[in-house]
This record gives C-alpha cells, structure tokens and sequence, in this order.
C-alpha cells in the first residue's frame, strides 16, 4: 500500500475510532454530575448500590473503588468513584458519552442519596 493510500485511510479509522464506546479514562475527566462527602464507608455505600442497581460492575484499586453502571458488556452509562476519606468517603458520578440509557439521571441521583446518607 503506498502512502498517500495511507493517508487516505486516515480520516475513516479515526471515524470508526470516535464511535466506539468511551475508555474509563474519558470519563474520569469529564465533570461529575455528583461530587458528595459521605460518612459512610465506600464498603457499604457499594453494597447499598449493589442492591439498587442492575448491571453494576466493580473494580478496585489505587485505593479507590469504582463502580460502572450499565448492561452493556464495554458500554456504560455512569462512572461511580468511591474514595475513602477520614470522614468516611468522597463519592464523584460521572455520566458517560457512550451512555447507553439503562439507568436514568433521576434515579442514579435517587440511589446516590439514598446510599450516601
């Protein structure tokens, strides 16, 4: 393939790029939609939203709990970070670009509170 084939190509793997669902990293830099001070323990605010929520996925570590909510396989609709605090934890929520409509903004904001509180 010669290179000005090449550089044909270029615009259409970016476009293929920018359709794919969002990485965590995009998330974690888009502003929160919550940013609360809670002073209950990541460990049950997590249990709390494990028993609300469908298609809840979790991961940890760098000392922080993140739970990404959704019932796509890749795609979610929101990005949850639980980072303990010396008051309990600090809970940022995060909407995702690549939201896939599973859970609501209303009830997300419902089951926060109700888990943070």
């Amino acid at each position: 393939m010669n290179t000005l084939a090449l550089l044909a190509a270029v615009p259409a793997v970016l476009a293929i790029a920018a359709c794919s669902s969002p990485n965590v990293q995009e998330v974690r830099s888009s502003e929160p939609v919550v940013f609360v001070q809670s002073q209950r323990a990541p460990g049950d605010i997590s249990s709390c939203l494990q028993s609300r929520i469908d298609g809840l996925r979790m991961s940890t570590g760098n000392g922080s709990t993140e739970l990404m909510v959704g019932h796509g396989s890749e795609n979610y609709a929101w990005l949850i970070t639980l980072m303990p605090s010396g008051y309990g934890s600090v809970v940022k929520v995060q909407k995702s670009p690549g939201d896939d409509g599973s859970v609501p903004e209303p009830e997300m904001r419902f089951d926060i509170a109700r888990c943070t509180t």
